[in-house]
């Protein structure tokens, strides 16, 4: 029953977690701001665009303000290795996330889409109305206040910049960081940010009850999942939506997270 349940059950049991987070610099005009996240899609042999649009249509039920993608949207085929087939898992992926509709969508690429072809996913996404963050910050305004969004490269594959990324940020404003390997937060803990997203780890995709994940991967050791404090930073892990080989999910379902920021 185990086996049934890891490999055939839990993989499409998408788990809703609700989170609030008590950011004590988020503007007034912020409070209850809500923010889907969904990480480590995976489009490719083990999660296909009747996967996502189901995510979707479940997150669409927060009603959010915004909607941040913590990276891996692509796997390669089975039997190949990363390369442009790879990346170009993006095209149905990024078409199924359109169903968000005109809510705005943030993103930063995992080190799978850039192990596949950075610019192909990168590109792909852009073109279905997703922004992507790289060693970039954009803004968020409510009359007078503002919210910043910040995203990193990705710490394995790509050169990360980043105080590039948070010098258009005024000193003293609510910062939010998309960074696709939790880890990453020992270093962001050093800059003036208020909460860092994550995802990469899967939760360790199988987690035995009295001893957690049998494998993690780099940069995913310390936080593999939920809400941890790193000095002033705040840190959650998304468990992630997809899966790698072997397509197996135990005691760690995947996640959408709802966030609501006070």
């Amino acid at each position: 029953m185990a086996s049934i349940d890891g490999f055939l059950l839990e993989p499409h049991a998408y788990a809703i977690e609700r989170v609030q987070i008590e950011l004590p610099r988020l503007p007034e005009a912020f409070h209850r701001f809500r923010i889907v996240q969904i990480s480590d899609i995976h489009f490719g042999p083990y999660m296909h665009s009747a996967g996502v649009e189901s995510a979707v249509r479940m997150a669409k039920a927060f009603e959010p303000d915004l909607v941040v993608l913590t990276g891996d949207f692509v796997s390669h085929p089975l039997g190949e290795n990363n390369g442009p087939r790879g990346a170009r898992h993006a095209e149905p992926c990024a078409e199924a996330l359109t169903q968000f509709g005109k809510t705005p969508m943030l993103a930063v690429l995992g080190n799978h889409d850039c192990w596949n072809d950075a610019g192909i996913v990168a590109g792909t996404l852009k073109d279905r109305g997703i922004q992507v963050l790289r060693n970039q910050a954009t803004v968020i305004e409510r009359g007078r206040d503002r919210l910043w969004i910040a995203g990193a490269s990705d710490a394995i594959a790509e050169d990360v910049d980043l105080p590039g990324a948070l010098k258009p940020i005024p000193a003293g404003e609510c910062t939010v960081l998309l960074a696709h390997e939790p880890d990453f937060a020992d270093h962001a803990s050093r800059y003036d940010i208020d909460l860092q997203l994550s995802g990469h780890s899967h939760g360790g995709q199988v987690r035995l009850p009295g001893i957690g994940a049998l494998i993690l991967p780099e940069l995913a050791k310390k936080y593999p999942e939920g809400l941890n404090r790193i000095r002033k930073l705040q840190l959650y892990t998304n468990r992630g939506l997809g899966v790698i080989s072997p397509p197996v999910r135990f005691n760690c379902p995947p996640e959408i997270t709802f966030h609501t920021l006070v």
